[in-house]
């Protein structure tokens, strides 16, 4: 499992130019079952995926068709882990 951080290089405005791109991207990913959850920081200067993929360079591909990041306006961190407990009720839990 992954998580991916975006930092925002360019401001908000520019941010909301490209955010209805941004969202089908993610749409796509969700329905491929590679993206579990996703939002905005707080405050907003970045966002949070937290993704399922077979291997960091699998989530570097899929992150190229973001258009943030086809517009350089956001920089990715991707931290790997292993996920080896959960909630019983994560689906009660992300709202």
């Amino acid at each position: 499992m992954f998580i991916i951080e975006l930092t925002y290089k360019v401001p908000n405005d520019l941010i909301d130019q490209h955010l209805i791109a941004h969202r089908a991207f993610l749409d796509k990913h969700y329905e491929t079952g590679h993206f579990i959850a996703s939002g905005a920081k707080t405050p907003r200067e970045g966002g949070v995926i937290l993704a399922n993929a077979n291997s960091k360079q699998e989530i570097g591909e899929i992150l190229k068709e973001d258009p943030f990041y086809v517009n350089t306006l956001a920089d990715y961190r991707v931290i790997e882990f292993t996920a080896s407990k959960k909630a019983a009720n994560i689906q009660d839990l992300i709202h």
